[in-house]
């Protein structure tokens, strides 16, 4: 009887742990909970972290993530007021600000982020046809992302969400026209080069054809001083052996005789068999005859 009775006990207890067990939940800091009866809201809203109670078996709570979310867009085309092509890969970050609309409307992550996705792309397609490529690649390109998140802002006020921003991550041309935007551009840039180069050689032909004929006619002057200071040097030597001449005609010819021995008989050169008696070699025979005394060559 006793045992039967310590069975029971133990039998009631587990009941009371597995009810109690139940009946708690917790919420943590990052998280916000429902607490849903039948289908219907049983609470507000629960946002602060904790330990809360519920009726078990009775009531259910669904946990929403309360920080910043992140919904990664998957690449589209849009046409700009130009007409031009381009190829959008955006980003959104947003938070759920009341978990029970964004119950009711969407359920859960998943389906938020499935109705989100469709209202940013309907609103990029929206602003950025407004605008010219242009503004989209490089001058407008803050204050469009600035509007396209305002204008999600507003849409998504039913889902229970705040869209915190809206990112254009990369907006390029289509392949292939990018591709043909670059060959122009490097063509462009060849184009450019060529005229650079041959600017170039021209300039440096003229620069040569200057040069030269400036080595021209600075070579000429050149030979033309030279030779006018070459012209009065010799004028100068004349005048001087003149002069010489005109003091001692007998020295004057010694002289320039021995200037002949000197160069004639250097070492070295050409040999010549001569006679010493010839006038060639007067003043050997007689360095201090007189002009016009030297004896006659022998035959």
């Amino acid at each position: 009887m006793s045992s039967t009775l310590n069975k029971g006990w133990l039998i009631l207890a587990g009941l009371v742990a597995l009810v109690l067990f139940s009946s708690a939940f917790t919420v943590h800091q990052t998280q916000q909970a429902l607490v849903f009866q039948f289908g219907k809201i049983a609470r507000a809203p629960i946002s602060e972290p904790g330990l809360y109670w519920r009726i078990p078996f009775v009531q259910n709570v669904i946990s929403f993530d309360k920080r910043i979310l992140d919904l990664e867009l998957q690449e589209q085309e849009v046409i700009a007021a130009d007409q031009k092509r381009l190829v959008i890969d955006a980003f959104t970050r947003y938070r759920i600000t009341d978990p029970l609309l964004f119950f009711q409307s969407v359920n859960d992550i998943t389906g938020g982020n499935l109705r989100l996705a469709s209202i940013v792309n309907s609103t990029v397609r929206t602003v950025l046809a407004e605008a010219s490529f242009m503004a989209v690649v490089r001058t407008d390109r803050a204050k469009l992302m600035g509007r396209i998140r305002d204008d999600v802002n507003r849409e998504a006020q039913g889902l229970g969400l705040e869209v915190i921003d809206v990112r254009l991550r990369r907006a390029d041309l289509p392949a292939p026209n990018s591709q043909a935007v670059f060959q122009r551009m490097q063509t462009e840039r060849q184009r450019e080069a060529a005229d650079i180069r041959a600017n170039g050689s021209q300039v440096s032909q003229t620069i040569r054809a200057r040069a030269d004929r400036d080595v021209t006619v600075l070579r000429a002057d050149a030979m033309r001083k030279s030779e006018e200071l070459r012209g009065q040097g010799d004028a100068e030597k004349n005048r001087i052996l003149a002069d010489a001449y005109n003091k001692d005609a007998d020295f004057f010819r010694f002289y320039r005789s021995m200037q002949a021995y000197e160069t004639a008989l250097r070492s070295g050169e050409t040999r010549m068999i001569l006679n010493s008696d010839q006038d060639f070699f007067r003043y050997w025979r007689d360095p201090f005859q007189k002009a016009g005394g030297a004896a006659p060559a022998k035959p």
